[in-house]
């Protein structure tokens, strides 16, 4: 049996490595090779995200104050379904685009909390200090993504957010063995 060719760009730097993995997207959109003058749609794509990249940030920082005003909605008026669902999706949406927008560790903060929302059995229970901390730790990563400990930081507050939210939905669940599984599951959000 043959084993596949590796095709992964790899540069060697006096303390670190840089791997540039195959893209596989390309043969996923054509397995012809390109006709003279045809461009090549996921060159284009590329393309058009590099030249979207420097809005990127903007685009976070956008996300971020969606996120808290949908908090301070919900603080306001209470979990109604509208306020639990904007806070939810605007958690969501920042779990998402976390990577893409070149701010991957906010993800796992914005998975906290929107585990939170979907897990908890009746949101009118959910302590509003509990989705405070969860917006503000998303909104302390993102502020502080360019700081030397970014990734320290970053991990010690989603590790005790995970904590504190998995406390909460383990005794708010106590009696639904089939969430307290999924609950007790490890994260999706990359780390």
């Amino acid at each position: 049996m043959a084993t596949p060719k590796n095709t992964a760009a790899i540069t060697t730097y006096g303390d670190h490595e840089v791997i540039t993995p195959e893209n596989k997207l390309r043969k996923a959109v054509s397995i012809s090779p390109y006709q003279p003058g045809e461009t090549d749609p996921v060159a284009r794509a590329e393309k058009a995200l590099a030249e979207l990249s420097s809005e990127f940030e903007s685009w976070m920082e956008s996300e971020c104050d969606r996120l808290d005003h949908a908090r301070t909605a919900a603080g306001k008026d209470g979990f109604t379904k509208a306020n639990k669902d904007a806070l939810f999706h605007a958690a969501h949406d920042i779990k998402g685009e976390a990577a893409t927008c070149g701010f991957p560790l906010v993800a796992a903060a914005a998975d906290s909390l929107c585990r939170l929302i979907e897990y908890t059995p009746d949101p009118n229970r959910i302590p509003i200090k509990l989705v405070d901390q969860h917006v503000d730790a998303v909104r302390a990563i993102f502020r502080e993504y360019s700081r030397s400990n970014a990734e320290a930081l970053a991990a010690m507050l989603t590790h005790r957010l995970r904590e504190v939210t998995d406390d909460f939905l383990m005794s708010e669940n106590r009696d639904r063995p089939d969430v307290l599984e999924q609950i007790a599951g490890p994260s999706i959000a990359p780390e």
